[in-house]
Formats: C-alpha cells, structure tokens, sequence
C-alpha cells in the first residue's frame, strides 16, 4: 500500500517537482496546500501519512503550520523542505515535533530516503 503525502509549498513549481519525483514509488501524493493556513482543514479531511513542508510561505510560515499541525495531531510527521535552514531554525522545527529536514533542490534518491526515514519516525 503507497503511503498518502500532503505537500504544502507555495510553489506549484515545486509541488509539480515533488510529483514527478515521486511517479512510480511507493508515496502518492493525495493533498496539495499552497499556504499554512489551509494546512489543519486540509490534513483532517485526508489524514496523510507524512506531509511535506516548506518554511517560507506568504502568510503562516511553515514552522507555525507544523506547530499548529503537530498540536493537533501529535502522530503528525513532518519533513520540512526548504532552501533556508539555520541551525536556530532546525532546532525550532525540532522542538516542535518536525520528524525531517531536506534542502532544496530536490532530488529523487534523497527525497525518497528523507520521505522513508520519517515514515518510520515514532
């Protein structure tokens, strides 16, 4: 059975990457959000197993979407994707609950290694 992602990115270019990426694997992805605030309506109408998120975003950044989201749902798992981390900003993203971190550009081996191991994150 394929495990159901949520992307949340801002960029359609990257949620159209993230597609590619991911055709022929073991993820589908079954939601796409282009902001924070859409996050929690969207993750309870379709319960994913692991959502992607970016951190700059119009609006809610992604690390108050995943703070919100996580206490929500604490089994949520999160793999922040972004071309800004800071160590300040990782150690936030931890504190919160955030299971993964991957830089962008994204590529496919390490986009589906990140996506594994926080799949089997507790």
């Amino acid at each position: 059975m394929k495990k159901r992602i949520m992307i949340v990115d801002d960029s359609r270019v990257v949620y159209l990457q993230i597609k590619k990426l991911l055709q022929d694997t073991e993820f589908e992805i079954v939601e796409y959000c282009q902001d924070g605030e859409s996050v929690l309506q969207a993750y309870e109408n379709c319960r994913p197993d692991l959502v992607t998120m970016d951190i700059v975003m119009p609006g809610m950044d992604g690390l108050d979407a995943a703070r919100l989201l996580i206490e929500k749902w604490p089994a949520a798992r999160i793999l922040m994707v972004s071309s800004l981390f800071y160590d300040s900003t990782i150690d936030e993203a931890r504190k919160i609950g955030v299971k993964g971190f991957i830089y962008k550009p994204l590529e496919k081996d390490s986009l589906l290694k990140a996506l594994g191991q926080v799949s089997e994150c507790p």
